[in-house]
């Protein structure tokens, strides 16, 4: 099975430029923890996830209706394309301890992003052991310097 095949298509995006308070209000209309930062030609260069909101910005006493996303975002973002196997897939999110990653076509604009969740809708195909075994290396304590989310 490839990642096209159970990732979502439908990305919610956002601009570098955009405030925080802004993107915080989509992730909360679409429930959602993480929304890909794309530049104005639709291509990744970073992702702001519910967790950067509170640790780089509201804990650190940013205006939210001020501060850009990119002032606070995950830079260096891991990515896959619609036709990576759900197996690299998961090691990707294994080796770097995401939960999300964005999928991207040949000219590297974003199509979709797979998350943990896509994954248990498909547990069937995918299969529940390879699943919790993404989930437990994502949640293992260690070296987490691979990972910024």
């Amino acid at each position: 099975m490839d990642v096209k095949d159970c990732m979502t298509k439908n990305v919610c995006c956002c601009t570098p430029n955009t405030n925080v308070a802004e993107v915080a209000k989509l992730m909360c209309d679409n429930h959602i923890g993480c929304v890909p930062v794309c530049d104005e030609d639709n291509k990744v260069v970073g992702v702001l996830t519910d967790r950067d909101v509170i640790l780089r910005s509201i804990s650190c006493n940013k205006d939210v209706n001020t501060t850009p996303v990119s002032e606070v975002m995950t830079c260096g973002v891991c990515c896959c394309k619609p036709d990576t196997t759900i197996d690299e897939a998961t090691k990707l999110m294994s080796d770097f301890q995401i939960r999300r990653i964005p999928v991207c076509d040949q000219n590297n604009k974003i199509i979709g992003i797979l998350s943990l969740g896509d994954l248990a809708n498909h547990d069937k195909t995918v299969g529940q052991k390879q699943i919790c075994n993404t989930l437990q290396n994502i949640c293992e304590c260690g070296d987490n310097s691979k990972n910024a989310e």
